[in-house]
C-alpha cells in the first residue's frame, strides 16, 4: 500500500491529504443540485406493473421525464394516468420489445419530448413455460431469449446515438435472483436472467469510452404479479425463505430507488455491476 501511495504524482497527493478540503461548500452544492434526474428523459420497459411501474414512479419523482410502456394499451393509459395525477412527467406508448418496429416508435415517442434519451431501463420480460428445461420447444426458448437478452440490446442500439448526442447516459438492466439461485422448472428463464449478467458486463466494458454506463439490477423475490403468478413460487416461498436472510417478500419499492441512484450523478463512477435487491443471501 506504500509502494502505491508513493507512487502518485506528489502534488495529487497533497490535495488527496489537504487538511480542509479546497471548496467543501461548493461540492456540497454540486450534491445538492445533481441528486435529482431533473432535466433527464428516461425509456422504462415493461413499466405499467410491478418493478417497472415503481421504476418509472420514482424516476419521475426525482425529475425525469419517464416513457411509460408495455404490451397494451389500456395498462399503458391506466399508468400514465395514475403517474399524472401525481403531477409527474410522463408519456406512454405501446411496446412489445420483442417487435422492431415496436422499439423504433418507443424510440420516437420519447425523442418528441427533448431531443434526447439519458436512461434507459430495460425490465419487459417474459417466461411462457414452467417445466422441464430440455423439455422446452425451439419456440419456447426463442420467445424467452428474444425478449429478456436480446431485446434490451437490439433497443439500446436504437437509442445509443441520442445518448451519445446528450453527452452520455445511463443503462439498467433487470435480471433476477434466478440468475444465481435457479428457481427449479424455471430453466429457461434461469437461463436468459444469467445472460443478462454477462450482457451487462460486456456493454460496460464496450459502451464505458462513450460515456455511457450499463449495469444490472438482480430483484430477488419481490411481491408483483409477474413473480406471484409463476406455478412453482407460491410452494416455494417457504424454503426460499430459508435461503434469503430477510424474511418477507420484497416491495417493487425497494427495486426503485437503486435504479434512480445508479442514473444520477451519485452514481456516476459505478458501471459493469450486477446488483441484487434479495434480502441478503448467502448462497450468492
Amino acid at each position: 500500500m506504500a509502494a502505491i501511495f508513493r507512487s502518485i504524482p506528489r502534488a495529487f497527493r497533497g490535495y488527496l491529504c489537504a487538511p480542509v478540503p479546497l471548496s467543501a461548500r461548493k461540492f456540497s452544492q454540486i450534491t445538492d443540485e445533481n441528486r435529482t434526474l431533473a432535466g433527464k428523459v428516461a425509456v422504462v420497459t415493461g413499466s405499467t406493473r410491478g418493478i417497472g411501474f415503481a421504476i418509472a414512479r420514482r424516476m419521475a419523482r426525482d425529475g425525469a421525464h419517464v416513457v411509460i410502456s408495455s404490451r397494451k394499451q389500456e395498462n399503458v393509459k391506466e399508468a400514465v394516468d395514475i403517474l399524472k395525477e401525481e403531477g409527474l412527467s410522463v408519456t406512454g406508448t405501446v411496446c412489445h420489445v420483442g417487435k422492431a418496429e415496436d422499439r423504433q416508435h418507443l424510440v420516437t415517442t420519447a425523442l418528441k419530448h427533448s431531443g434526447g434519451i439519458d436512461f434507459l431501463v430495460c425490465v419487459a420480460g417474459v417466461n411462457p413455460l414452467v417445466g422441464s428445461t430440455l423439455g422446452a420447444s425451439e419456440q419456447i426458448w426463442d420467445k424467452i431469449l428474444d425478449v429478456n437478452v436480446k431485446s434490451p440490446a437490439l433497443l439500446l442500439s436504437q437509442v445509443l446515438p441520442h445518448m451519445e448526442t446528450r453527452g452520455g447516459g445511463c443503462v439498467v438492466l433487470v435480471s433476477s435472483a434466478v440468475a444465481y439461485v435457479p428457481v427449479p422448472r424455471l430453466g429457461v428463464y434461469n437461463t436468459s436472467k444469467t445472460a443478462l449478467l454477462g450482457l451487462c458486463k460486456s456493454l460496460a466494458v464496450e459502451l464505458a469510452p462513450k460515456g455511457i454506463r450499463v449495469n444490472c439490477l438482480a430483484p430477488g423475490i419481490i411481491k408483483t404479479d409477474f413473480s406471484l403468478r409463476e406455478e412453482t413460487m407460491p410452494n416455494m416461498l417457504p424454503e426460499l425463505k430459508k435461503v434469503f436472510g430477510v424474511q418477507r417478500l420484497g416491495e417493487p419499492e425497494e427495486c426503485a430507488g437503486l435504479v434512480s441512484f445508479l442514473c444520477s450523478s451519485d452514481g456516476s463512477y459505478i458501471t459493469g455491476e450486477n446488483i441484487v435487491v434479495g434480502g441478503f443471501s448467502p448462497k450468492l
